[in-house]
């Protein structure tokens, strides 16, 4: 099985890093998640619904849409604050990624671990950027929030391809390819990694300063 891979990158600044985040992931994972399935017998089954959330940022002049399901939130929230924790650590200017990587189980004989099979992974760059008064702040809250805007429709596209995809599992077989763990809504198996380095990404962090920097020119 290809795995496919996609590429987003921000640049924002600190205080922007947690709703730029929250707002991609769950993006993303809105797009990967179904109802709970409700089995009548092997091979039946009935979808139940999905309900949705606007989530309004704080710092960015953005609006995502999130799966409604407080403990779906929670879990994306803890990972993206112990992501920024990291970036934290590195100073005002910082790098890293966070990875979403979707996959399925594969059941191996015992005494062998089932095998985990990705089947999609997006991975997020993030350049934090000191900025160094409140007027950039402000225009930076507003150059983010287009970029933002641009990312989810790429997002968007980029799932509406018919690609591939797990096929729907028997009941037997469910916890293989979606994780079931949570009472409200059942996303396909995720995880999500993070990397941090302390070398600033020159490209996306100086494009950033730059739209600033015109900004304040007109």
């Amino acid at each position: 099985m290809n795995c496919r891979s996609e590429v987003l990158e921000v640049s924002v600044e600190g205080r922007q890093v947690d709703e730029a985040m929250l707002a991609l992931l769950h993006t993303i994972l809105l797009h990967r998640s179904t109802g709970k399935f409700h089995y009548k017998k092997e091979g039946t089954y009935s979808i139940g619904t999905v309900g949705t959330q606007d989530i309004d940022c704080d710092f960015i002049d953005f609006t995502f849409v999130r799966v409604s399901s407080d403990e779906l939130d929670r879990v994306i929230r803890k990972a993206v604050a112990e992501f920024k924790d990291a970036l934290n650590i590195t100073g005002s200017d910082g790098m890293g990624q966070i990875s979403l990587e979707f996959y399925q189980k594969k059941k191996s004989r015992w005494p062998f671990s089932d095998e985990c099979i990705p089947w999609e992974v997006w991975t997020i760059k993030v350049n934090v950027v000191n900025l160094a008064n409140e007027q950039e702040r402000q225009i930076c809250r507003e150059k983010v929030g287009e970029k933002l805007g641009e990312k989810v429709i790429n997002v968007v596209e980029v799932i509406n391809r018919h690609e591939y995809l797990p096929k729907m599992p028997t009941q037997s077989e469910v916890d293989n390819v979606f994780d079931t763990s949570l009472k409200d809504v059942q996303p396909y198996l995720y995880k999500i990694t993070y990397q941090i380095t302390d070398s600033l990404g020159t490209s996306v962090s100086t494009t950033m300063r730059r739209l600033i920097k015109d900004t304040l020119a007109l």
